[in-house]
């Protein structure tokens, strides 16, 4: 990967196509043939059900829940920003827990190095606002707390331990700007070798690869599922081939297995630490579909007993469904349909993480922020008066924005440091 976009797909990226599903045992097996016999696309108009993604088949929830409730590691993916999924999350994860009363959850939004905050928190020794201040949510996440929190206090109620999946971006960074072998072993936090990447695995994060210049600030950080997946190039087309021999993208990878690796890593040690437990990961779906991911890493690591869950969008979202995407997904309702998914603050800049603040790649024709006067190159040091030194950082302010308000961005072009003004449309398309 080029030198501007490297850093920013390293730091930014939170989960990216990937990722997959265990086979399914006798009992969903026999979930699946009690199903009724129903076409995917029939199957897809009407959110409320889970389907076979092989088949497009309705699956008895209470079976399926019996099923994977068996297994040692459940998985629970999502697209960050989505309100549907995160409550697809904390009713499956209620489901689980009828059936298995001691869960262990762990969560890809933190870094191990604040596992004391989320510790204190469990046992209900700590309160929303100290949480989200001793785990550094703004710092080490960014996105609303509010999409969680319903999460945060299931585990809380129930008393249930929590831990933290991730590791720091920085060390993610390092390695998609040096690659893995250029990170001395005591820098590493402890993570083992990645298992090397199945050539689909490569094959589609070269397809993320390719739209990179097409990234994007529109209050939210591109994701599988939206309108800036894989497959959408240009009339051209990327060259998949010349990148899957470019050294770039060998270390754009290995930044990506190093993530996988960290949180296969964390539920695998969990899950002996805790072998009378079912543990149940929270994290994005990029990460866990397809089995390219954390499955690949878990079972490299020795661990298959691993079930997949998705939530998947009624409409074109579901018809497309492929098999061995999940052991199961779940249809919510599509943005169109679902209330609490409002029009997000789009400011259209692409944008990497700086070592003074956050550089601007490339500015989108006609956005806000090509109105206001910003330009690539720029170095956006402050906004709404807060300094930004993360890309989440940035990000969640521009979440917040209101349609109709106004943005002040302080940011030095060259040697010197100006205000412009984001100035947001009165409604947000």
């Amino acid at each position: 990967m080029g030198s501007c976009a490297r850093a920013a797909f390293a730091t930014a990226l939170l989960a990216l196509p990937a990722t997959g599903a265990a086979g399914t045992d006798e009992l969903l097996r026999t979930a699946i043939a009690m199903a009724p016999t129903e076409g995917g696309s029939q199957a897809c108009r009407t959110a409320g059900a889970w389907l076979d993604p092989a088949t497009g088949t309705r699956l008895p929830a209470e079976q399926l829940m019996a099923s994977s409730a068996k297994r040692r590691i459940v998985l629970l993916g999502e697209i960050h920003d989505k309100v549907e999924h995160h409550r697809w999350q904390l009713h499956t994860l209620a489901g689980l827990h009828a059936h298995q009363s001691k869960l262990v959850v762990g969560f890809e939004m933190f870094p191990r190095k604040v596992q004391p905050a989320l510790d204190t928190w469990s046992k209900g020794k700590s309160s929303e606002v100290e949480f989200l201040k001793d785990s550094r949510w703004r710092e080490v996440w960014g996105y609303d707390s509010g999409l969680y929190l319903p999460l945060f206090h299931f585990v809380r109620q129930f008393r249930l331990p929590m831990f933290a999946l991730n590791v720091d971006r920085e060390l993610v960074a390092r390695v998609g700007q040096e690659g893995w072998r250029a990170i001395a072993r005591g820098e590493r936090e402890g993570i083992s070798d990645p298992a090397p990447a199945t050539d689909a695995y490569r094959r589609s994060l070269a397809e993320v690869y390719a739209t990179k210049r097409e990234v994007l600030l529109e209050g939210s950080l591109p994701q599988e599922g939206d309108d800036r997946r894989p497959g959408h190039e240009t009339a051209e087309g990327p060259d998949l081939a010349a990148i899957l021999e470019s050294d770039d993208f060998a270390r754009f990878v290995e930044a990506q297995l190093t993530w996988d690796r960290a949180m296969a890593e964390a539920l695998f040690e969990a899950r002996g630490e805790n072998p009378d437990a079912l543990v149940v990961g929270i994290l994005g779906r990029g990460h866990i579909q397809y089995g390219y991911g954390v499955p690949h890493q878990l079972a490299d690591l020795g661990e298959e007993s691993v079930a997949v869950l998705l939530p998947v969008e009624t409409g074109a979202a579901c018809q497309a469904l492929k098999p061995g995407v999940a052991d199961a997904v779940f249809v919510v309702a599509s943005n169109e349909d679902s209330e609490g998914q409002p029009a997000k603050p789009r400011l259209g800049i692409m944008i990497e993480q700086a070592e003074d603040g956050i550089r601007v790649l490339d500015v989108l024709e006609g956005s806000v922020a090509e109105v206001a006067g910003l330009a690539p190159g720029d170095i956006i040091l402050r906004a709404a008066t807060f300094p930004v030194v993360h890309t989440s950082e940035l990000i969640e302010i521009v979440l917040r924005q209101a349609p109709g308000t106004w943005l002040p961005l302080d940011v030095r072009r060259g040697s010197e440091t100006r205000r412009f003004v984001a100035e947001f449309p009165s409604r947000f398309e």
